[in-house]
């Protein structure tokens, strides 16, 4: 498929999924961001647009909660001219790597976006909660466990409409959290309505018959497994560190790490991402015009 070449833009479709993943393959990323699954489910609040500037992948978002930008630029042709032609159009580049704004952004007002860090995490750490500090986590499962039966299913498509009817229970819970929860359901609908053609993995815990937590995921790079959702039943006091052991555990032991996102400044989940005690940090900058 041809890409329009900048300043022609495109909405992101489904369609553009093979072209979009061939940069991300030919220029990985350890940020969530670059990522087909997670532009796609998010498109009806990001409104991304693509566009070939210097032969790069340019991606503009323009999400009604905050200024525009471009994702990183996707490729190796001119960056420089590339960061000033983007820069010309949108007020920002964000969710830029460090790497990236090391190297590029000096002719520019560079600044670290905390709340845009992703957290990631040795899997064997998330798979096997050895040690000490993991001491609240296994506790929490193995009061669950002795309270309840439940068995964990690899996610198809038979168990999607179960998930839909958990996720509504679950939003009934947050109408205080406003907007962002409106966006972040939509993404999850679009997710499981596109679990299929997008490939994503996921991964459930039935309790009593009934589909009570699932989580979502999928490749972000060679090394690294991304998980993009998870949703858990809140009457079940330890549902939460037991979906995201199992999962993980099943489905993403050949992967080194495990990145499980950014917590958008939301301070409850920062605390729990951090309860995790991540490996590292993928530390993010806006480059300002």
């Amino acid at each position: 498929m041809s890409l329009p070449c900048f300043p022609e833009f495109k909405l992101v479709g489904l369609k553009d999924q093979e072209s979009i993943r061939a940069f991300i393959k030919a220029y990985p990323s350890e940020a969530c961001e670059i990522n087909f699954g997670n532009i796609f489910i998010w498109r009806n609040f990001e409104h991304p647009k693509l566009t070939l500037v210097n032969e790069n992948l340019c991606i503009l978002c323009e999400p009604p909660s905050e200024p525009a930008y471009f994702l990183q630029p996707l490729g190796e042709k001119e960056i420089p001219k590339t960061v000033h032609a983007c820069l010309t159009f949108a007020p920002r580049l964000s969710r830029i790597p460090e790497a990236f704004a090391v190297k590029y952004g000096a002719p520019y007002r560079c600044e670290p976006d905390r709340s845009n860090f992703d957290y990631v995490y040795l899997t064997e750490d998330l798979a096997e909660l050895k040690g000490k500090k993991y001491d609240g986590k296994r506790n929490r499962i193995k009061k669950f466990e002795r309270n309840h039966s439940y068995r964990y299913l690899k996610l198809s498509s038979e168990e999607l409409g179960a998930c839909r009817q958990l996720l509504e229970d679950w939003a009934k819970n947050k109408i205080s959290e406003g907007w962002m929860l409106s966006a972040q359901k939509e993404a999850i609908y679009e997710s499981l309505i596109h679990f299929d053609a997008l490939g994503l993995a996921g991964g459930a815990i039935e309790v009593e018959g009934r589909i009570a937590a699932f989580s979502l995921g999928e490749r972000l790079n060679s090394e690294t497994a991304i998980i993009h959702i998870e949703i858990v039943n809140p009457k079940y006091e330890g549902l939460s560190q037991l979906i995201n052991r199992e999962f993980i555990k099943n489905e993403w032991g050949s992967y080194k790490f495990i990145n499980r996102e950014q917590d958008i400044g939301i301070p409850g989940l920062r605390r729990a991402k951090l309860s995790y005690y991540p490996l590292h940090m993928v530390k993010k900058y806006n480059i300002w015009a």
